[in-house]
């Protein structure tokens, strides 16, 4: 089974599919998150800063990873979101801006002014939706999707807009009755949400839910969250 851990920023997906991974026995595709391609995309730059052309460049270089690591793997999977993350991403910034936290004032319904640049950034985001949302529908069997539960790390990474997350969501959920892919939401602790998806998706467990928690924590402690200025492009 091809499985797609699906939420916004802040959500838990990272952690949830490296223990739902040792939960399951299922292997977990791997592929550098935007914090690791970001120094090599735009040196010296947080994701705030970035011009459209680089979040595109960032957007694609995913996606092209993802694709890669999805298909030597596709008799199944767990997989950390997908490259509709990244599109939604970029599409829910034609409304917010391309640094989402700069319009945290704005009412819900309220978009930034559509400059140039913007305009230039929307029309690539729909063309590039065509092509990701194909690809997505022919390499996942079925999505779990991770509630908001947890509050937004401002660690200028993740944009501090709870409108962004909430955009997110929604587009996300469109997109999934769009693509027919069946699509289930889980909540509560890791370990519930371990039980609801071994439940939901009929999957045998290999250990107690405790223990792949335990080895999730381990795993993500060696991942490398240094803010961006801090890191070397390799």
């Amino acid at each position: 089974m091809r499985i797609g851990i699906s939420g916004t920023y802040s959500s838990g997906k990272t952690f949830t599919s490296m223990a739902l991974s040792h939960y399951t026995g299922l292997p977990r595709t791997k592929a550098r998150t935007m914090r690791e391609i970001l120094p090599e995309a735009a040196p010296g730059k947080t994701l705030e800063e970035c011009t459209a052309a680089e979040l595109i460049q960032m957007i694609v270089t995913r996606h092209v990873e993802r694709a890669v690591y999805e298909d030597k793997l596709s008799t199944g999977f767990v997989s950390d979101g997908s490259s509709l993350q990244e599109w939604i991403y970029g599409s829910v910034r034609v409304s917010l801006g391309l640094n989402p936290s700069a319009s945290a004032h704005l009412q819900a319904g309220e978009e930034v002014e559509k400059t140039a640049e913007l305009a230039f950034f929307e029309e690539v985001m729909a063309s590039l939706g065509n092509s990701f949302k194909k690809h997505v529908k022919g390499s996942f069997d079925v999505f779990v999707h991770l509630k908001n539960e947890l509050p937004l790390a401002a660690d200028g990474h993740r944009p501090v807009n709870d409108q962004f997350r909430s955009m997110s969501d929604s587009i996300l959920k469109q997109t999934m009755d769009e693509l027919g892919i069946p699509f289930y939401v889980v909540s509560g602790t890791v370990e519930e949400r371990l039980e609801q998806i071994a439940s939901l998706l009929g999957l045998e467990p290999r250990m107690a839910p405790e223990a792949a928690a335990r080895l999730a924590a381990e795993e993500y402690a060696l991942l490398d969250v240094r803010p961006e200025r801090e890191r070397v492009s390799q």
